[in-house]
């Protein structure tokens, strides 16, 4: 390797970042330790690729990419989640940052920049065109149903549990949570449902099953609508439960006495969010009820979404406060009788999927690869964290078209 030691960029970073809550070793053995707290985590930077994964891209997108290719390694996703939410970090000029760069051209060498994460998605063309957005989706939810079923529900349902109301175990929560959207809805024998992003089918075929609808379940992802008929079948509904692959935005002259739209509104973005109330409430019979089940961002200083969940986990992911969604809702001619919040249960439901993720690792490597494995052990740990510390939540909201 055309390095040879490190000293130069660990010298930069000691002087520019005295005040160190946390360790690194580097790729020749040799660390910076911490110098405040207890110690706190420690990112063990692997070789030089790391370093210029960060030259190319400074900021969460290079530190991301670096940790995704595993040139990044940390010893508790919990505590770097928790370092991050709690611990300041010093303000740096062009002066710091360019004596950073230089110790870390120093201790590196003059090497190619690294290569993309295969696990990166690029957006390429218009933003929430359909094209996109079914490349979008399909990024995140076309892994494998075997990937999803190591941590899911026996449902295979991929939205909150509702663990508030009595339920013990994450299927019971899940159980909960179908029901009361069944039960907003006032679904009853004969009634025609649309149930759009309805992923592994779970509403669809309880709405059918238990309730007597007729229901239409869309998603963009084929892989899931396979499953969601199989799912169907099996459970004795397959006549009553009809899947298609299809964007909701191509459902035209058709009519539901009522929608179910659960974990997909945070894939439709500000630009969308109108044509999406204004498309749903055209497909509703007079009266029909539409429930909305979306999480929402609770502080207005906030962006969308971050550069690594941008690439790496929902490409194009816009979770809209509260306020905007009920904006659009009554924009759309929908009259909106309730909004209820689960953002603790959301948290409980994301803690018992990481515990899941986690007791099948070996079997989730093997199917999904070991970048996409460390993209969903941050991921999962990074949203629970987000609804416990009150940065995000999740809202069903019933509506009625007028």
């Amino acid at each position: 390797m055309p390095f040879a030691t490190t000293a130069p960029l660990r010298r930069e970073i000691a002087a520019r970042i005295p005040d160190r809550p946390f360790t690194v070793v580097f790729w020749d053995g040799s660390e910076l330790p911490a110098t405040a707290g207890e110690g706190g985590p420690t990112f063990t930077v692997r070789s030089p690729r790391a370093a210029a994964h960060a030259l190319r891209a400074p900021g969460q997108l290079g530190l991301g990419r670096a940790y995704v290719s595993g040139e990044l390694e940390v010893d508790d996703i919990d505590a770097v989640i928790a370092l991050l939410d709690g611990w300041q970090p010093p303000s740096l000029d062009g002066a710091d940052k360019r004596a950073l760069l230089l110790g870390a051209v120093r201790a590196a060498g003059l090497t190619l920049p690294p290569p993309r994460p295969a696990a990166e998605l690029v957006p390429s063309g218009r933003r929430h065109s359909k094209e996109r957005d079914a490349r979008a989706v399909r990024h995140h939810y076309d892994v494998s149903n075997e990937f999803f079923a190591l941590f899911l529900d026996q449902s295979m349902t991929y939205s909150c549990a509702i663990f508030s109301r009595g339920a013990k175990t994450l299927e019971e929560a899940q159980e909960t949570k179908l029901d009361l959207v069944a039960t907003k809805l006032a679904i009853k024998e004969g009634d025609r449902v649309l149930d759009v992003g309805c992923g592994w089918g779970s509403f669809s075929i309880r709405a059918a099953k238990e309730y007597g609808a007729s229901v239409v379940g869309i998603t963009l992802s084929e892989p899931q609508a396979e499953e969601a008929r199989r799912r169907a079948e099996a459970a004795g509904v397959g006549d009553r439960v009809e899947i298609r692959v299809m964007d909701y935005r191509d459902l035209v002259g058709e009519r539901f006495d009522a929608i179910s739209s659960i974990g997909m509104a945070e894939h439709v973005g500000a630009v969308r969010i109108d044509e999406y109330a204004r498309t749903l409430a055209a497909l509703l019979e007079p009266g029909g009820r539409l429930l909305n089940h979306a999480i929402g961002r609770l502080r207005h200083t906030d962006a969308e979404a971050g550069a690594f969940s941008e690439r790496y986990v929902f490409p194009d992911g816009a979770p809209l406060h509260l306020s905007r969604m009920l904006l659009a809702l009554e924009r759309a001619g929908l009259e909106v009788h309730h909004v209820e919040d689960f953002r603790l249960d959301y948290a409980e439901t994301l803690r018992h999927w990481a515990e899941r993720l986690d007791a099948n690792l070996a079997r989730a490597t093997e199917l999904a690869g070991p970048e996409r494995i460390r993209v969903w052990r941050l991921y999962l740990r990074a949203a629970r964290n987000g609804f416990e510390k009150g940065f995000i939540s999740i809202y069903q909201a019933r509506c009625e078209k007028v």
